[in-house]
């Protein structure tokens, strides 16, 4: 599993660690016990388990979210994984703190749009 300090990424998504949260941001729901970091058309999810100690927070840019985890009472570790069954990628583990988790864009005919995994 990897670890990291200030950035990461994970196939088409990336996460940068910040200081704090910006102003405007709605709370997500969990889906199925996870939280979806990154979508992808053939339901190869990047995802982390929904934990009391997780928050997952939307933007009104669907190419950015934030991620805060505050310290696990059970020293429970928070990592995300990509849900595909060949060619995946490797787990990441997130150390408490507040990430900004900007997904990858690509041109199309209609404009810029979500890079498919």
């Amino acid at each position: 599993m990897k670890t990291f300090n200030k950035c990461a990424a994970q196939g088409d998504v990336m996460f940068i660690r910040v200081d704090s949260l910006p102003q405007g941001l709605k709370e997500v729901a969990a889906e199925n016990n996870s939280f979806v970091l990154a979508h992808s058309d053939t339901s190869h999810h990047h995802v982390m388990e929904a934990r009391p100690n997780v928050k997952f927070y939307s933007t009104d840019n669907p190419l950015v979210s934030y991620l805060q985890i505050v310290e696990a009472t059970e020293g429970a570790e928070n990592f995300i994984e990509h849900l595909c069954g060949f060619d995946t990628h490797e787990p990441i583990s997130f150390k408490p703190g507040i990430y900004k988790v900007i997904n990858q864009r690509e041109s199309a005919p209609e404009g810029w749009r979500r890079a498919a995994d």
